[in-house]
């Protein structure tokens, strides 16, 4: 069995700033802490979790602990799509996160989409214990694979599970499986589209922009699942064969968690990954005033 790699991660206040005071990678995992990404004025830290060799290999184990202190301010994203290849024995590769986010702070997880080989076997686990005044911004996506190169949903296994604890207690759990079956192919399933996303943002701090989200994909699905209207008669529409109505480009959804509705988790379908880096940017611009640059503006 392979050895799993080891990463751990403490931000903690150091003369009235966030600073890192804890940041070790083993093999394949290696972070990186660049000194400056936002302006001087921002207190915040950002880590770049990659791997070497630009994927995660069949078999492998990569875990990471994070501790996120009492009004810090910490964002945790990645330098490219986390590729996974392909299975070798149907061995399975795997990811774990364990978070902890503080009274008061702000943890962002928003990295680049997971996307799996052909035949690749992929499992990954995210835990995050928060208090009450915790703030977590959390993006967790994929992609049907390598589909500009003909593979769509071509892998043989996925599960994502996330898990949120408010003071030992569940507040959030989710998780995702797509495995091929021998009635449905995963690509059957799925049809046109090619990404799968989910963006959750819980805590005071994110209040008005979990507002605008759900106002805006609310707008945006009213548009597009409205059905089309005719200017003819009903006999007129009758007389007219029966179409298939056409699927939108992305479908998006909101909806609230935790017992006084502090978080909310969007859910993104999109037959394309421009289109969702175009989603997230977009609404999670407003996040720049905290972390000091606007993720996925550059993607």
């Amino acid at each position: 069995m392979a050895e799993a790699a080891t990463g751990a991660v403490r931000v903690e206040k150091v003369r009235g700033r966030s600073a890192l005071t804890r940041c070790f990678a083993r093999y394949p995992l290696k972070l990186i802490a660049p000194s400056k990404v936002g302006p001087a004025s921002c207190d915040a830290v950002w880590l770049y979790a990659l791997t070497y060799g630009g994927g995660i290999v069949s078999g492998d184990t990569i875990s990471c602990t994070v501790s996120v202190g009492d009004e810090c301010t910490a964002a945790i994203t990645t330098q490219a799509s986390t590729k996974v290849y392909k299975a070798v024995d149907s061995k399975c590769s795997e990811q774990l996160l364990e978070a902890r986010v503080g009274e008061d702070a702000l943890l962002a997880v928003i990295p680049d989409p997971v996307t799996c080989f052909s035949t690749a076997r992929y499992y990954q686990k995210q835990v995050f214990q928060v208090c009450a005044n915790s703030n977590l911004v959390l993006v967790d996506w994929f992609t049907s694979g390598r589909y500009e190169s003909g593979e769509k949903w071509d892998f043989s296994f996925y599960k994502s599970v996330n898990h949120i604890f408010l003071e030992d207690q569940p507040l959030f759990i989710d998780s995702v499986l797509l495995e091929q079956g021998s009635n449905c192919s995963i690509a059957e399933r799925m049809q046109e589209y090619n990404v799968i996303a989910m963006v959750v943002l819980l805590g005071p701090k994110l209040r008005h922009i979990q507002d605008k989200m759900q106002e805006e994909v609310k707008r945006l699905m009213s548009g597009q699942l409205r059905p089309p209207t005719s200017g003819g008669s009903l006999y007129t529409m009758r007389s007219q064969p029966p179409q298939r109505p056409q699927q939108p480009p992305l479908v998006a959804s909101c909806s609230l968690f935790g017992r006084t509705g502090t978080g909310v988790v969007a859910r993104v379908a999109a037959v394309s990954t421009e289109l969702v880096y175009s989603f997230l940017r977009h609404h999670l611009a407003a996040l720049e005033l905290f972390i000091g640059a606007s993720p996925y503006a550059a993607s």
